[in-house]
């Protein structure tokens, strides 16, 4: 691995150094182009000199250019022949015109010089563009990923910064403290980082440091943060009363943002609506075709294979740009032991853990890590459906298997057919073994397990924002914040009050506070409970009486789930849309098939009766039966399209599809039983 970094690293210096003049040729490296690269580039955190990337571009588009311009010249030949084309004793032609002797000649001298010019430029300037702008874009796209994942955690950030105000830290400490936060507050963590490490490292006073990273950052929200932060600092003002201004003003920003989403997302749904509905269309429009005796069937096939996954893949995509991804993993990890650290993922068996780095070197290793790891495996065999709700998508370890037995099965007894006239003269059967068996047999099981552990997750997190108020309550009184989970963990119900119970005899067992939160949080892994725990670990840290701290996270609780609360509420409709322009397209599609197919193959049998004819065509030949296959497999791809659509609307995740689609292609299943 590190031979083919260091090749890699090599023939990038190589092409660097080789078109490093071309660069300066082309471009001032005062130039506005060159520093908005710049600054792309340290936006996106990438450790490439601007005059050497730029380089490294050039060479990459000029590599592309020359390959496609030995395309476009062999396309220009081809072409050029062809359209200026004459053979044997035909006089030469220009798009199909006869040509005089004397222009012929004069053709004969320019075709070559046409072929590299026209042609051969224009297929190079597309190369060179591709193979330029496909590298030099990428600086650009990192930093509009850093961008909205910074505006996505900056107002936790702000209430994780208040609450270390309020604990007493001084500004120099807020600012060290939410740099080494990186495990739970990623990329902005990160910038707070840059402002750390240029204080240490460059003999920078932070205040110069924050100025810096104000500029430098790719938020515009946080620049504008960080200004008015400094403006703060150089004042003298209250710093706790700054950022708790703050923390409400992007509470509210984080509101707004997700309105906007909400509202862009009701237009990709009616959006969706026009989108579903025109392979139908055009289906209709080819099967009235090939009545009309043009037949296209190529054409069928391709807009049921081709055109509707396209679609919703494509639809898929677009609604990706616009909605937020969960950030973060939700594991806690020690300060300073990254190294040492092991999340309890409930892989036990596959990571032991510490004891991995000493085996090999005592025979006592060894065997602790060979009777660890077969505890682990027991473990498991003695409550598997624990481990697949902890883990949903470890389930395909044993369904893909039983799916492979399954289909030699169906191979092996010729339980379906195996030929494409098979297919066709039975297509609910070979569809249902072929496509539906392995559905069931892998989704069934996924999505189970991953509902429940949705469920689980859920059981800690809906009681969050209540548990917090009334450890604030408790703490408030005078109770230590121990004190206080144990009167929680009392007068509560629920999951959660059962792990404030489990904390609190962890930390009368000797176990510190922070350690007990950390190991709670990673039960659940849940990054929003992550930021939670994250705020309240650290401002225990300082003081037992964080009323305050507790206040202010139950507030960024409450404020997500209200978030959460609109966002279910919208989109549940933006599901039932999707949902039922399926249902609408699966009826028109079982209506053809009834009333539309059978009538005219009908027709067709009574038509020929007399003359002994099959009744399996009508009009130009077309096959009912295969569009019956046609019809049925259009609506079971559709299906499974709305249904990871649905999922991902919903919950911004493919997997919470799964229960749609195990539910769909089944009614698709019934409504062709029934029609055919």
């Amino acid at each position: 691995m590190s031979h083919d970094t260091s090749t890699s690293q090599l023939a990038g210096g190589t092409l660097g150094d080789t078109f490093y003049p071309l660069f300066k040729w082309l471009f001032n490296e005062d130039g506005d182009f060159v520093r908005s690269v710049k600054k792309k580039l340290a936006q996106a955190r990438m450790a490439d000199n601007v005059e050497m990337f730029l380089a490294r571009s050039l060479a990459v588009g000029v590599i592309s250019g020359l390959a496609l311009w030995l395309v476009g010249t062999l396309v220009g030949y081809l072409g050029v022949t062809f359209l200026l084309g004459g053979t044997g004793a035909e006089a030469p032609t220009l798009i199909g015109v006869p040509l005089p002797d004397s222009a012929s000649a004069v053709l004969d001298i320019v075709k070559i010089p046409a072929l590299i010019i026209v042609t051969g430029i224009v297929f190079g300037v597309i190369g060179f563009g591709i193979g330029f702008g496909s590298l030099v874009s990428i600086p650009y796209f990192r930093a509009n990923a850093r961008e909205r994942e910074v505006n996505v955690l900056l107002s936790d950030s702000i209430s994780f910064m208040y609450a270390l105000s309020v604990g007493g830290l001084n500004q120099l400490e807020i600012l060290q403290a939410m740099a080494k936060a990186d495990d739970t507050y990623g990329e902005c963590a990160k910038e707070f980082q840059s402002i750390v490490l240029e204080t240490e490292y460059f003999d920078t006073d932070y205040r110069t440091a924050i100025r810096n990273q104000a500029l430098e950052t790719p938020s515009g929200e946080l620049s504008q943060f960080l200004t008015d932060m400094l403006s703060i600092i150089n004042s003298g003002g209250d710093m706790t009363s700054f950022l708790e201004d703050q923390k409400e003003k992007h509470m509210r920003t984080a509101k707004q943002e997700q309105k906007k989403m909400l509202d862009t997302l009701e237009l990709f749904g009616e959006m969706y609506m026009t989108l579903s509905l025109f392979p139908l269309l055009l289906i209709i429009i080819l099967v009235i075709m090939s009545m009309m005796g043009n037949s296209k069937t190529q054409l069928l096939y391709g807009t049921v294979y081709g055109l509707i996954p396209l679609t919703g893949v494509g639809f898929l995509v677009l609604v990706s740009t616009v909605t937020q991804d969960t950030i973060g993993d939700g594991y806690l990890r020690p300060d300073g032991k990254d190294d040492d650290f092991v999340v309890d993922d409930g892989l036990g068996f596959l990571n032991l853990g510490l004891v991995e780095n000493y085996t090999g070197q005592y025979s006592m290793f060894d065997r602790i890590k060979s009777r660890e790891g077969t505890y682990e495996f027991m473990e498991i065999l003695k409550r598997p459906d624990l481990f697949f709700r902890d883990h949903p998508l470890l389930v395909f370890g044993v369904t893909i298997p039983i799916t492979i037995l399954a289909l030699l099965v169906v191979v092996l007894f010729e339980l379906a057919p195996m030929s494409l006239d098979g297919m066709i003269d039975r297509p609910v059967l070979g569809t249902f073994f072929w496509v539906y068996v392995p559905l069931y047999i892998n989704l069934l099981p996924l999505a189970v397990f991953y509902e429940w552990n949705v469920r689980s997750r859920k059981s800690i997190i809906g009681g969050l924002s209540e548990n917090l108020r009334k450890l604030a309550s408790a703490n408030d009184t005078g109770m230590t914040l121990l004190e206080s989970v144990q009167v929680v963990a009392d007068t509560s119900a629920g999951s959660l009050s059962k792990e404030f119970e489990i904390m609190h005899a962890k930390v009368n067992y000797g176990t510190s506070l922070k350690d007990a939160l950390r190991e709670f949080n990673n039960t659940y892994h849940v990054p929003r409970l992550a930021r939670t725990v994250k705020l309240i670990s650290e401002a225990q840290e300082a003081s037992s009486q964080i009323q305050d701290v507790l206040s202010t996270a139950a507030q960024a609780s409450e404020n997500q789930d209200d978030i959460d609360r609109e966002r279910i509420a919208r989109t549940r409709m933006q599901v039932v849309i999707i949902l039922m322009t399926y249902l609408t397209l699966l009826g028109v599609m079982a209506l053809l098939k009834t009333q539309f197919l059978d009538v005219m193959s009908g027709l067709s049998q009574s038509a020929s009766g007399g003359s002994g004819a099959g009744g399996q065509s009508f009009g130009g030949n077309v096959d009912t039966d295969m569009l019956s296959l046609l019809f049925f497999h259009a609506v079971t791809l559709q299906a499974l399209l709305s249904s990871f659509i649905a999922g991902y609307i919903r919950d911004v995740s493919l997997i919470s599809g799964v229960k749609f689609a195990v539910i769909l292609p089944t009614i698709a299943l019934i409504t062709w039983i029934g029609v055919g």
